[in-house]
């Protein structure tokens, strides 16, 4: 069973992505926007600070209502659906972190 998405998760994915084009410091000067797949209803969400406007990294507090499970009291996200997959977009194209870094291999 998948855990649900949460900062921590995020967090491992970052390690896991070190100095590759699976995180946004290797592929923003490509054109990848960082963002999430809903891989339940194929929707996919830019990531976005809680204003609205688009955030250079994954960030959950910009998460609409639909998919967030928790809250913490003062508001900040603390886990979402278990169904996201944080990954990029291209030219309106989802990418998942794997295909990312091999898109910003290829093209290095």
């Amino acid at each position: 069973m998948k855990q649900n998405l949460c900062k921590a998760l995020l967090l491992q994915e970052n390690e896991d992505f070190e100095d590759t084009g699976g995180r946004s410091e290797g592929n923003a000067d490509f054109g990848f926007r960082p963002a999430f797949l809903d891989d339940e209803t194929d929707t996919v969400y830019l990531s976005r600070f809680p204003d609205g406007n688009p955030a250079p990294f994954h960030l959950l507090d910009g998460l609409p209502e639909e998919v967030v499970i928790y809250r913490s009291p003062t508001g900040r996200v603390v886990a979402a659906k278990a169904s996201l997959v944080a990954g990029f977009v291209l030219n309106g194209e989802f990418y998942t972190r794997e295909a990312a870094a091999a898109a910003v291999s290829v093209l290095h």
